[in-house]
């Protein structure tokens, strides 16, 4: 298997936290910084100090925290943000500029020319402050390429370290990524990094292609919150670099933990089936599924629930066999006879089929019955 040359920057504590509803206070932005520094990631975004100046303590806080990973802030290319960022002692300033015809000509209404040459002495500012320097490309997948290449260029010759390319609406799919990841790698002398959206789902599946295509920085969320339909979900891309481009170096056991986290900081609930982290991730209830199981996890399992911090569950319903109920049974502490198994079967689809969620409450009333020969 071969081995992606990446690092991870997570943004969920600026990006996420841009979630519509969402605001995290200074404690859990420093509790979720530890966790994501607990795992392993390199670089942690940790807020846009311009906003607010609560928001500045914040960033401030998690530098003084002392981890591992390089602290981030965002910044507009613009001298007042770019301090912002300074002043709460960051070891990198992401330096940002919309570079398509379409947001130049809504945002500033002049010619691009003069507006990419302004964001150049800032991109030169924040360098000549001795800090790590990206320019991130806002609305990149639809930047004119010629433009785009154009932009890099100038900004390693004006000190940026990492160029940033955003498919910020998320319009782009895997196979575009390759091609625009591909192009820019051999054009420009500093690190490629990626910022997918999930705007058509493509949002892991287009960072992963960057990974696999080259590009060294992956910018990722927790539960891929963020703007609109979110970003690429930090869980998924950390299993996907694990399973596939042989990167054993994150502790993916903290995930589920993370998650849960983030979660309640951010009044967002996991969908139920969300990969990862979701609570049927490793969930079972099919008979056939199930009965392999438990003779090889392997049947039905491609990622370990360990691996990530989960436990496999078996959900009794209506698509549920005899193997399942006698190990379910067993687990509880019934040690049910053949008949008794069937008549629980038969209960478990009766309720299941009336729309009536199994719960555990449900499920031990079901096998009392069945053990004390109360079955109707």
């Amino acid at each position: 298997m071969s081995m992606w040359n990446v690092e991870i920057c997570d943004v969920t504590l600026r990006d996420g936290e841009q979630t519509p509803g969402v605001s995290f206070t200074c404690e859990e932005k420093m509790e979720i910084a530890g966790l994501l520094d607990g795992i392993g990631l390199e670089v942690i975004e940790g807020g846009f100090p311009a906003v607010s100046s609560s928001e500045q303590e914040a960033v401030r806080a998690i530098c003084r925290m002392g981890l591992e990973a390089r602290i981030c802030a965002l910044s507009r290319a613009k001298k007042e943000d770019i301090d912002a960022a300074l002043d709460c002692g960051v070891d990198m300033v992401s330096v940002f500029l919309p570079t398509s015809d379409l947001h130049i000509r809504h945002k500033y209404g002049r010619p691009r020319d003069e507006v990419l040459m302004e964001a150049m002495a800032m991109v030169e500012y924040a360098h000549d402050h001795g800090v790590e320097v990206r320019f991130g490309a806002e609305d990149a997948s639809r930047t004119d390429p010629f433009f785009l290449l154009r932009a890099y260029r100038e900004a390693v010759s004006h000190g940026a370290d990492l160029v940033t390319f955003t498919d910020t609406v998320g319009c782009l799919m895997p196979v575009e990524i390759r091609a625009a990841v591909e192009e820019i790698i051999p054009s420009v002398s500093v690190p490629l990094c990626i910022h997918c959206h999930d705007d058509m789902g493509c949002a892991t599946a287009n960072t992963i292609t960057a990974a696999a295509s080259g590009a060294f920085q992956l910018h990722t969320t927790v539960n891929g919150i963020g703007e609109r339909a979110g970003n690429a979900a930090l869980e998924e891309v950390l299993v996907l670099l694990a399973m596939k481009g042989g990167i054993s170096r994150y502790d993916l056991s903290l995930l589920h933990k993370l998650s849960e986290t983030v979660a309640k900081a951010a009044g967002m609930p996991v969908a139920r089936n969300k990969a990862i982290v979701g609570a049927h991730a490793f969930s079972h209830e099919s008979g056939i599924h199930i009965a392999a199981i438990l003779k090889d996890p392997e049947t039905y399992e491609y990622v370990k629930p360990a691996l990530v911090g989960c436990e496999r569950t078996f959900i009794l319903g209506k698509h549920t066999g005899r193997h399942a109920v006698r190990h379910v049974a067993a687990s509880l502490g019934y040690d049910l006879a053949e008949d008794e198994i069937t008549w629980v079967l038969a209960e478990v689809k009766r309720r299941s089929e009336a729309k009536c969620a199994v719960t555990s409450e449900l499920l031990h009333e079901i096998l009392c019955a069945a053990r004390e020969g109360g079955r109707q």
